[in-house]
């Protein structure tokens, strides 16, 4: 049989779907998957999955290799494609524009699923208003170190803000260390809106329970689990509920009740028990759209924040510089002011870098340098991991001193795929003996070539 051949033919509500190589091992690591035994459970739980990106633009995760390989991100549509799967034209802030499939039916996701997609990543807009989201969007982002207990205890004070913004959240695990929050929202808010009441949120939480939660957006200044405000930037997706993640046990965006979050584990819910589950409960998010809620709550209390001095935050690094937000500058790489600076003129005002406002008058604030080097650079995580476990053999010394959070697992998204960077803050380590900046190992960063030919033309 020619390989072109090898597919198994499901009819599923009408539309046939051909899933190519259909035994091919999608997951090998620890349980055993086939992507046919991925396609099947899409369609076991299609009814949930489908509630999360129906109606929806979505961005093609494609792992064609598997969970194991290197995955791309496909924003544009296959030119290739059923004619009954439809699409929309999402514009970026780049000013480019593409065309992106919306799925609506269990065929579509089985066949999108057969492309690779082990995970679905929609934008938070329907197709009919793509400038106004219906979905703020909380990430729950925990540092090294931090548990699960801890994610769970920040989830339930999300809750609580939300509800006094009489607001309703849906909780679902995020199919790895964390946790995402979902709101529907009425769509009359841009998406610049709507990440100004994120970030309120993210405040309000820290203010809660300052020794758990973060909203600072520079990793050398985190501690705890990250309210990761930015997600709701536009052109930013998540893995929405049921999405399975690329880890060993298969495991799964699980959407929870509120009332399970308190003692749910999240390597309890993965590809070969969510069927189960949700044949048994059906799916705990039934109702969300019925709950679309107002902002106005949220955003008073982000105008409250903008009076009392606190600048808009940083926003990631491929947006234009807006209004109001404060440095964009990583602490790792600011500059230190000297002390006695001269103070601002009167009616200016300065930010301290970590998204506080300084008082009118007043001197700004030193900003320290922090001293962190890069250790390694690499598509493949392990990889970049291994390094750093050769970079704590050589220098066993500086590796003794570090606190767990002071080693920073960058995940960087490139033009169409993922990597990682991993870099060591050598705070708690006497200068007498921080190791210096080394060629890391490995250094493979995919984006080199590209910033450096970028960089050629610019100077052109």
């Amino acid at each position: 049989m020619k390989p072109e051949e090898e597919a198994e033919v499901l009819s599923i509500e009408g539309h046939e779907v051909r899933v190519t190589h259909p035994e091919k091992l999608y997951f090998s690591k620890g349980v055993k998957l086939s992507k046919l035994d991925l396609v099947r459970y899409y369609l076991a739980v299609a009814p949930g999955a489908l509630a999360g990106i129906r109606d929806r633009p979505i961005v093609l995760k494609r792992f064609v290799n598997g969970a194991g390989g290197e995955a791309f991100y496909q924003k544009r549509a296959p030119t290739e494609r059923p004619e009954w799967l439809r699409t929309v034209t999402l514009a970026f802030p780049s000013g480019r524009t593409a065309e992106e499939l919306v799925v609506d039916d269990a065929a579509g996701l089985a066949w999108i699923v057969n492309l690779g997609c082990i995970e679905l990543h929609p934008h938070p807009v329907r197709s009919a208003d793509l400038e106004h989201p219906d979905e703020l969007r909380v990430d729950l982002d925990p540092g090294p170190g931090v548990g699960w207990e801890d994610v769970r205890r920040v989830a339930l004070e999300v809750k609580a803000v939300l509800e006094e913004a009489e607001l309703r959240g849906w909780p679902k695990t995020s199919g790895s260390r964390g946790m995402h929050v979902n709101v529907r929202i009425e769509p009359r808010w841009s998406f610049t809106e709507v990440r100004r009441a994120a970030l309120a949120l993210s405040r309000a939480v820290e203010r809660r329970v300052p020794e758990l939660a973060s909203s600072k957006w520079w990793k050398e200044e985190r501690h705890g689990v990250f309210l990761d405000y930015n997600q709701n930037a536009k052109d930013r997706t998540t893995a929405s509920a049921y999405s399975v993640r690329p880890l060993a046990d298969a495991r799964v965006s699980a959407p929870l009740a509120w009332d399970e979050v308190a003692d749910c584990e999240p390597g309890a819910f993965t590809v070969l028990t969510m069927p189960g589950r949700f044949a048994e409960i059906g799916d705990p998010h039934r109702g969300m759209d019925d709950s679309a809620g107002s902002l106005e709550r949220l955003l008073e209390l982000a105008a409250r924040d903008e009076a009392e001095g606190l600048s808009d935050a940083p926003w990631p690094p491929h947006f234009r510089k807006m209004e109001g937000e404060s440095s964009r500058v990583a602490p790792s790489r600011a500059k230190s002011t000297t002390k006695g600076a001269k103070s601002k003129k009167a009616g200016a005002a300065d930010t301290d870098g970590g998204g506080e406002s300084v008082a009118k008058g007043v001197a700004r604030k030193s900003r320290a340098k922090m001293p962190l080097i890069v250790v390694a650079n690499s598509p493949h995580e392990e990889a970049a991991l291994a390094g750093l476990e050769r970079w704590k053999t050589k220098h066993t010394e500086a590796a003794g001193l570090l606190a767990v959070d002071d080693v920073l697992v960058d995940r960087m998204r490139g033009r169409s795929s993922t990597w990682t960077r991993i870099r060591v803050n050598l705070r708690n380590v006497p200068e007498a003996v921080r190791p210096v900046q080394e060629t890391p190992d490995p250094d493979d960063d995919p984006t080199r070539e590209f910033r450096r030919v970028s960089s050629a033309r610019d100077g052109e």
